[in-house]
């Protein structure tokens, strides 16, 4: 008889224990992949931060106090369940109040942030900042290329109808914040107008003291940008270039050509030197139509402020560092003690 009442008082332990789980997992499952109730009214989405290091308790502390989620240990114990705990990245979120919380932890698992940010690399050209936003995915390439032939800059002289694109060098490199949604011309827009704000009245005077445009100065930028690949050569081969420029030499530039071939070749051909182009700085005097590149700061003050010297020749060895010559002659020792 004690037997049987024992059994009965297992099968409803049991029995309430299958119960109580089954409204917890009801419960989870309700809270975690519904808007809680509590939150749903507000509509407008919160900027939810996740700085670097914090922890998951942490961001639920956070989500919690701004009214996204109702419970904290829920919070930490489905991202525990999914496997992300480990996996929630830094960056602002815009978060409707009242989003399940499966979608929250979704949002930041993929760094799904309010804002996407891109480096845009010193000496990048249209088509390659193009590309990079494709591969990034902020924007299609020939969306953003489309928006650059149909852009224009205020310098006049930027008309010209041989460039390929009018805004090639004025696109400034640095680093960019897109909020979601953001169109290929607002991105190309917003890097013209970023470079308005870092030319100063002070760098146009300097220009204009040394006798040039600040387009003559951006493109110089451009072919100084490409050819440097130490700091310290820029202002001597911004130098090359003018004394070139003075002494009526062509410019010789192996970047031009490599910018009308449309990528970067090691070593240029004698025929490569031959095409016909008004960027082809080995057949044309002077400068080219327009800029190859899109400068960064440090190129365009190199050519404001070169060094004096009296070089008009240089080659790169393999490191990258540049060999400055005086003379042909030297110019012909120096590339016989690189290639060696």
């Amino acid at each position: 008889m004690i037997q049987h009442y024992f059994l009965m008082f297992r099968k409803k332990i049991i029995l309430a224990v299958i119960l109580i789980l089954c409204l917890g997992f009801l419960f989870y499952y309700r809270t975690v992949n519904s808007p809680d109730a509590a939150f749903v009214a507000a509509g407008q989405p919160v900027l939810i931060t996740v700085k670097q290091g914090m922890n998951v308790q942490q961001i639920g502390d956070n989500l919690y106090q701004q009214g996204i989620i109702g419970n904290v240990t829920v919070f930490r114990v489905a991202a525990k369940l999914k496997g992300l705990e480990n996996s929630l990245q830094a960056g602002d979120y815009a978060v409707v109040p009242g989003t399940s919380m499966t979608r929250v932890l979704q949002m930041m698992a993929q760094g799904e942030t309010a804002y996407q940010q891109i480096t845009v690399p010193e000496g990048y050209t249209i088509d390659q900042i193009a590309d990079l936003l494709e591969k990034k995915r902020l924007g299609g390439a020939s969306q953003f290329r489309a928006a650059a032939k149909k852009s224009r800059v205020l310098d006049s002289s930027s008309q010209n109808l041989t460039v390929k694109y009018a805004v090639e060098g004025y696109a400034f490199p640095n680093t960019y914040r897109f909020s979601s949604g953001t169109t290929e011309e607002q991105i190309l827009t917003l890097m013209l107008k970023e470079f308005d704000k870092q030319i100063t009245p002070e760098m146009k005077d300097r220009a204009q003291a040394r006798g040039l445009s600040m387009r003559d100065v951006i493109i110089l930028a451009s072919l100084v940008e490409k050819e440097a690949q130490l700091t310290q050569d820029r202002p001597i081969i911004a130098a090359v270039f003018m004394n070139r420029l003075k002494m009526g030499m062509p410019l010789q530039s192996c970047a031009t050509i490599q910018y009308i071939l449309g990528y970067p070749k090691p070593e240029l051909s004698v025929q490569d030197t031959m095409i016909s182009s008004p960027y082809n700085t080995y057949q044309n005097m002077g400068l080219p139509p327009g800029p190859i590149a899109n400068p960064g700061l440090a190129a365009i003050q190199s050519v404001l402020y070169p060094t004096e010297t009296d070089y008009l020749y240089f080659v790169a060895d393999k490191q990258g560092a540049h060999h400055f010559s005086k003379t042909y002659e030297e110019h012909l020792i120096a590339i016989e003690q690189v290639r060696n």
